[in-house]
């Protein structure tokens, strides 16, 4: 049973969506997720809301969908399975779904080594691609392990991430497929620095036809530092920067200016190519960017469905 989200409903329609994303602070503060949600309401149909993203504490992706959800936002809650085995999925799945929350990104999670607690047991009982199948089982009416929910079904939009940049390339494509198959209703992928790279796998992407059975949102990162665009490059694994967005903010007399003008530029081009249904900025600690981008990009005011 799909749920009847905004966000369901913007892609189904045809229209282009648009998401943002959220990260939940490292403590219980809620009202840096209502700040948040207060300033962007109105420029996403959804936001993202990392499950303890690079393996750090934070406020739980499902509380902060529910102080979204009292702000009159639409939450993307995130579920990693590094942090929790069939059970304990299925328990918080059933959990957001009765708090009214209906979009859940499947991850595999950032592994614990690289996080604040390095020496954290990982769980991983299931991969993404199973965890897509065991969500699209229970909005079916059926748990993991065959039983047969009896009472109301959780109403679930399910989504996915993809990589175009890792590598090996083609295979990309299949996990794509593969979460396709799985019951994945719509993907977000790693924010695009190589344009070129990322038109080599939407081309492999629609010999496929998976632009016909998995709504694509193109990601989207404004760079605010020639270091963090230098690092990312550099250090951070299945990610691809091009010589020319390095050398156009090198040049530039105003960096972060210039670096919403390569983003709205791409929104501008994403928009246009075949197969993409629209773009989730992930504007990292800077959400407040994230107006000044939709509204240069053509994307105000937000078509209703």
């Amino acid at each position: 049973m799909k749920a009847g989200s905004n966000l369901e409903r913007m892609l189904e329609s045809g229209n282009f969506a648009v998401t943002g994303e959220i990260g939940p602070p490292k403590s219980c503060n809620g009202e840096v997720v209502r700040h948040h949600a207060r300033m962007l309401k109105g420029y996403c149909e959804s936001f993202n809301l990392t499950d303890n993203q690079t393996a750090i504490v934070r406020l739980s992706s499902i509380a902060a969908g529910k102080l979204l959800l009292e702000e009159g936002c639409e939450p993307n809650i995130q579920i990693v399975c590094r942090d929790r085995n069939r059970i304990g999925i299925q328990s918080d799945v059933l959990g957001a779904a009765a708090l009214g929350i209906k979009n859940v990104l499947c991850l595999s999670g950032d592994h614990q080594k690289f996080g604040n607690h390095p020496t954290a047991k990982n769980v991983y009982d299931v991969d993404s691609i199973q965890l897509i199948k065991i969500l699209d089982g229970m909005r079916n009416g059926y748990f993991a392990n065959g039983e047969e929910m009896k009472d109301e079904l959780p109403k679930l939009y399910i989504g996915c991430a993809a990589n175009p940049f890792a590598d090996p390339f083609e295979f990309r494509v299949t996990r794509l497929e593969k979460k396709a198959d799985a019951g994945a209703d719509f993907c977000q992928t790693q924010c695009i620095l190589d344009m070129e790279r990322f038109e080599r796998w939407m081309e492999l992407v629609r010999a496929r036809g998976l632009h016909k059975r998995i709504k694509i949102l193109a990601g989207i990162t404004p760079m605010k530092s020639v270091k963090a665009a230098k690092y990312m490059k550099k250090f951070v694994a299945g990610m691809m920067v091009s010589d020319d967005i390095i050398e156009r903010l090198e040049k530039a007399e105003d960096v972060k200016e210039e670096g919403v003008n390569i983003a709205v530029e791409q929104i501008q081009y994403l928009k246009k190519m075949e197969g993409i249904a629209g773009v989730h900025i992930m504007a990292i600690a800077w959400e407040d960017i994230i107006p000044e981008i939709c509204k240069r990009a053509g994307l105000t005011p937000r078509p209703e469905v």
